[in-house]
């Protein structure tokens, strides 16, 4: 890849507590662990990072102590931030609860990175060879929704736009949603949000409508459908499930993050689509086996994961004409 991911979403401070299950109202729940860890769009960022991809943050940081620890984790992870700090406010932060069954529990507190201007965006530049990445998060602010569909529609046409609506993406004004939608290269979303867009109905069926009536620009959609994979389908019409990888789950935070950035990744790099939608499941699947949303693997580790699961289906091959 000769250009960058530019990243245009929103990074939080994650506060991670670990419970054996979620407390009933009005009760209380002590933690077996606690930790605080950059999080937020920095999850998707360090798994296109660590699989070999020069990203840059062109969201807005804050200027108290939650901006400062999300910098150094940006500069540990050496991406480059583009904006100053916001003069006005620090950082948002997100209380994340994860259960027994590796399954996440939030809750948020929006912070400078929920306001955006085009004044402030004004050092976000990109140049031929860049992807940009854009987050639903970020267009369900009401401070910074507007200025950010302004600025992806004036991105020049040859720029890709990959664009994950995430789990607010209920909370998008429906104008806007459409207008960035409209404008998107390479859609990702979980079944949920794929349904929320386009309406109920079967993978096929709802990837087809994404594709003719929301994303007439795009190159592909991908539905994730966690540890089953996801399915891919092209402009084209041609489609395919690309199954996931069983696997040992402790964390699921981020997971879908790390999935969109090693996707990424892997296309920005010219692998082909469906054979990047594996590695990306290949990706997720290691991340769950890990604590921590920002546990994306590195390229090496995604390489040697796929490597013996090519193995075991040669060797299981060859048993089943023993």
């Amino acid at each position: 890849m000769s250009g960058r991911l530019v990243h245009i979403g929103s990074a939080v401070v994650d506060h991670v507590y670990r419970i054996d299950a979620l407390p009933e109202p009005g009760s209380e729940k002590t933690a077996s662990s606690y930790a605080q860890v950059a999080g937020g769009g920095f999850n998707m960022m360090v798994a296109a990072s660590r699989t070999g991809t020069k990203v840059v943050f062109g969201g807005q940081l804050g200027s108290g102590p939650n901006g400062d620890f999300l910098r150094a984790a940006f500069a540990a992870e050496g991406i480059a931030t583009l904006t100053p700090p916001s003069p006005v406010m620090d950082s948002g932060n997100c209380v994340a609860m994860i259960s027994s069954d590796a399954e996440r529990t939030f809750v948020s507190w929006p912070g400078a990175e929920s306001v955006l201007s085009l004044e402030m965006m004004a050092p976000v530049g990109v140049a031929p060879g860049d992807w940009v990445f854009a987050s639903g998060y970020t267009l369900s602010y009401p401070g910074s929704r507007a200025a950010l569909t302004d600025w992806i529609e004036a991105l020049p046409a040859g720029i890709p736009l990959v664009f994950d609506p995430t789990p607010v993406v209920s909370d998008i004004p429906r104008a806007i949603l459409d207008r960035v939608l409209a404008r998107t290269s390479w859609l990702s979303c979980n079944t949920t949000e794929a349904a929320e867009i386009a309406g109920r109905g079967d993978v096929e069926a709802i990837a087809a409508r994404l594709l003719a009536s929301h994303c007439p620009s795009a190159e592909a959609v991908v539905i994730r459908a966690g540890a089953k994979g996801c399915f891919v389908r092209l402009a084209d019409g041609t489609a395919q499930a690309v199954p996931g990888f069983k696997v040992d789950a402790v964390d699921s935070n981020g997971a879908g993050d790390t999935h969109i950035g090693a996707f990424v990744s892997a296309l920005s790099r010219g692998v082909p689509p469906f054979e990047a939608a594996r590695y990306a499941n290949a990706a997720a699947a290691l991340s769950v086996t890990r604590h921590g949303g920002s546990s994306a693997p590195t390229e090496q580790e995604i390489k040697k994961f796929l490597s013996h699961d090519d193995q075991s289906v040669r060797g299981r091959s060859q048993e089943a004409h023993l």
